[in-house]
């Protein structure tokens, strides 16, 4: 079985068509939040995600700000822009599919979390301090997590709370210990200083990993985001990977 594992689309559609054609095929979705915010297209990245094949897709702050769950003021002013436009353009059929999203998903052997298993929906795991904290918080072997757009793996060590932190390597295959978590990074905002959009495969079964990047048209995403008056920082982030 593979599983296409995505996260903080952030409404690039272009970032996310070029995922879905470099990733080939496979038997389900895992969606980890963040489908809108930051970028020009919401509504095209919300119906091609909700279209997927064994679709689990979370709830992320993004989402929940769109939806009105978040207040704008948890933002910073660029993205509290980003915030008010994705709202106003969302359509109707986006916010129900929205609505819907669940915080946290457990799927056999993994738990879906956007931010972390602690605080689904905000909690950014940025370091072996929080992810050491947040082992507690699932009891599963695996948890996937999006949210800070870092492709990074923490590996619990030993029994006694030390936490290893990975950096995996593009398009080869690492077969995962149980008590990691693990992050895909960003479809349609990566911020490790790579541009091109990030995505994993998993198989559940052998517990295998595969994390890949792909190039994709930055300079049209970042025209239409200054065509749709969004900050014309999350344009300039684009081609920096920031």
């Amino acid at each position: 079985m593979r599983v296409l594992v995505i996260s903080d689309i952030h409404a690039n559609l272009a970032a996310l068509e070029a995922v879905l054609a470099e990733a080939g095929s496979y038997d389900a979705v895992w969606c980890l939040g963040d489908l809108v915010g930051y970028g020009p297209d919401p509504n095209g990245c919300v119906s091609r995600v909700r279209g997927m094949p064994g679709l689990i897709c979370l709830l992320g702050n993004h989402d929940a700000a769109a939806l009105g769950q978040i207040e704008v003021e948890a933002f910073n002013m660029e993205a509290r822009q980003s915030v008010r436009w994705t709202r106003a353009n969302l359509s109707a059929e986006s916010l129900a599919f929205m609505r819907d999203l669940p915080e946290q998903v457990v799927s056999g052997e993994v738990t879906l979390s956007h931010g972390s298993p602690r605080n689904p929906v905000w909690e950014y795991i940025l370091d072996l301090r929080v992810a050491r904290n947040n082992f507690e918080f699932f009891d599963t072997p695996y948890c996937f997590v999006g949210h800070t757009h870092l492709p990074v793996m923490y590996q619990s060590s030993d029994g006694l709370g030390g936490v290893r932190l990975l950096v995996p390597e593009t398009s080869k295959s690492v077969t995962l210990q149980p008590r990691t978590i693990i992050n895909p990074g960003s479809v349609g905002q990566p911020r490790d200083r790579d541009p091109r959009a990030a995505f994993a495969i998993f198989d559940p079964e052998l517990k295998i990993w595969e994390y890949h990047r792909v190039a994709y048209d930055v300079g049209r995403v970042q025209k239409a985001i200054l065509e749709a008056g969004l900050p014309a920082r999350h344009a300039l982030r684009l081609s920096e990977g920031w």
